[in-house]
């Protein structure tokens, strides 16, 4: 289909080891369990989700900590468990397109944009309804809701065993690199969830793209997999205003309304340097196109230059590079354009100040 969200076909890695981690740090006492996504853990999950407790599950873009939306308890674990500030709205997932306008206004934009993208990494934000059951801390107190269907068989089986809105930021530690595999999710937060479930790598590895549909005009929050063309040439097939605005940096008293617009997000224990064609002595280069990789791993991103290579292949590069202690990082220019955007707005904020 014409509008269908990029297909990610980038080399997976064989992660036999998914659910392999250390001890669980202090002050958390317990490992947490990591189940293959099957019948019987599906089915563990929603109870665990019933119980308000938390479940990472996998998507088609990156790992997601879920909790039952509805339940104001069970998404402040959410917050606790990722360190993450309360003003920080959560994306709520739902199984399908009436599931996500049962809370919130379905306007024309929004229709146009489900109607092209949808299951597939596209956040809607949306005006709440006044029934919404959502809880007021998965919006961080908004009169608007982030909505996603997502397209990955294991979230849409939880989504439909559970039935009803699963709250799910990424399953990492607030402002650290983004989790593509279930042993991400361990590494960064064993023992304050309940369950993982694993489902391989995660397809894209880039987060959804967020764009504001409660307007006149469509407002980008958050360059993803789906880029600005593909939504301008949905929206005129859809005989709706084709105008995409772009959100402004937040100002330094504004608060976020949707998630990934604080200035450092996504960041490695490494100081970063962009726009690096060489490295120095003290830096691992992460390589891109006829740029080659340097240093201990000398990684690239995509020898051959594709966006779609180097986006499933950021974030789990950017692990590979926690793992090894490297002491700094740098990163070789990405073309700005098409998916190029979403992976550069993602290094800018890894790169910011901290």
């Amino acid at each position: 289909m014409l509008y269908h969200w990029i297909a990610i076909t980038a080399i997976r890695r064989n992660d036999a080891a998914h659910c392999q981690t250390s001890k669980p740090k202090a002050p958390f006492r317990t490992m947490t369990a990591c189940l293959a996504i099957s019948d019987q853990s599906i089915a563990k999950a929603a109870r665990i989700l019933a119980a308000g407790q938390l479940v990472a599950f996998p998507t088609e873009t990156v790992y997601g900590l879920g909790a039952d939306a509805t339940n104001a308890a069970a998404v402040a674990r959410i917050f606790a468990a990722k360190q993450r500030p309360a003003f920080n709205p959560l994306i709520s997932h739902v199984a399908s397109a009436d599931a996500a306008f049962a809370l919130g206004q379905k306007t024309p934009i929004a229709a146009a944009l489900a109607n092209a993208f949808w299951p597939g990494p596209l956040t809607l934000i949306l005006q709440r309804n006044d029934d919404c059951p959502v809880a007021m801390l998965t919006t961080a107190g908004l009169d608007k809701i982030g909505v996603r269907v997502p397209a990955h068989h294991g979230a849409q089986t939880l989504l439909q065993a559970f039935g009803k809105p699963i709250a799910a930021p990424s399953a990492n530690p607030s402002g650290r690199i983004s989790p593509s595999t279930a042993k991400h999710v361990l590494d960064g937060l064993d023992g304050r969830l309940d369950l993982v479930l694993d489902g391989g790598s995660c397809e894209s590895g880039l987060e959804s793209t967020i764009i504001d549909c409660s307007g006149e005009v469509a407002r980008l929050l958050r360059p993803g997999g789906i880029t600005r063309d593909a939504m301008a040439a949905a929206l005129a097939a859809a005989n709706c205003n084709p105008q995409i605005d772009i959100a402004e940096p937040l100002a330094d008293h504004e608060n976020p309304v949707a998630p990934g617009q604080l200035a450092s997000h996504y960041a490695p224990k490494a100081p970063v340097r962009l726009m690096a064609k060489t490295s120095t002595d003290d830096e691992e280069l992460i390589g891109f196109g006829t740029v080659s990789g340097a240093g201990k791993l000398a990684l690239n991103l995509s020898p051959s230059a594709d966006l779609v290579e180097a986006a499933a292949n950021l974030f789990s590069m950017l692990h590979a590079v926690d793992a090894a202690d490297i002491v700094n990082i740098a990163i070789a220019p990405i073309p700005d354009t098409g998916l190029g955007e979403a992976i550069n707005d993602r290094l800018r904020r890894a790169a910011a100040p901290r």
